[in-house]
């Protein structure tokens, strides 16, 4: 019976309060955590493109978000014309370039 006397008395013991610290420290590691797995790679491939894009020259092979596979043409600010084939051109955002890929990919593809 002098385990249940014990928790009695426990019972009336005064609750102490959490420190501010001890409930921030989770929050911090989860922000932490975001910050490196996913924020971070994130803003590195945003620059990457970025980056894609104001390089952007007459003459490169480009792959599109759509997986168009052409030569550009033309450069403007907001738009470079690709060319697909012998007979056909698009005209495409800057931004929906994929990639740069090596020049000659276009006739190995084809």
């Amino acid at each position: 019976m002098d385990f249940l006397i014990a928790s009695a008395m426990a019972q009336n013991a005064p609750a102490q309060q959490p420190s501010v610290w001890g409930s921030l420290i989770p929050l911090i590691l989860i922000v932490v955590i975001f910050w490196f797995l996913l924020i971070r790679p994130q803003m590195k491939r945003n620059k990457e493109h970025r980056e894609l894009v104001a390089g952007l020259s007459v003459g490169d092979e480009v792959v599109s978000a759509g997986g168009l596979l052409g030569k550009i043409t033309e450069v403007g600010d907001s738009f470079v014309s690709v060319k697909l084939d012998d007979n056909v051109t698009v005209k495409l955002q800057r931004h929906s370039v994929a990639q740069v890929v090596p020049k000659g990919t276009m006739d190995s593809a084809g």
